[in-house]
């Protein structure tokens, strides 16, 4: 068993293009780190927006969209995803850093 956050999420991996992210070190990563896995590992992400709860290693090598591309190819896939900026990154992403919930502006809702 093993907890991805969102690094390798259900048949999607986490977003690149804030957060120092690099489409690259996630690439290597989930695949040195996480696919090295024995195939039947249970992987659970940190979040999915369908409801789903638990994959495994061998489901994402087969049907992960993403990954299941080369490198360049998925490197051209996590620039050009073409998704909005969070709405509010600027206020949570500092927050993140500092142990979650640390100095919120006031009025703040999660």
């Amino acid at each position: 068993m093993a907890f991805t956050g969102d690094a390798l999420l259900i048949r999607a991996c986490g977003r690149t293009d804030f957060q120092e992210g690099n489409a690259r070190n996630l690439y290597d990563n989930v695949w040195k780190k996480i696919l090295s896995l024995p195939d039947s590992t249970l992987l659970f992400p940190g979040h999915d927006y369908k409801g789903r709860t638990v994959t495994t290693v061998d489901e994402e090598k087969r049907l992960n969209p993403r990954l299941t591309k080369s490198k360049v190819e998925f490197v051209d896939i996590m620039d050009n995803l073409g998704l909005p900026y969070p709405k509010k990154i600027d206020i949570s992403l500092p927050a993140n850093k500092e142990d979650g919930l640390k100095d919120l502006p006031e009025g703040f809702n999660i």
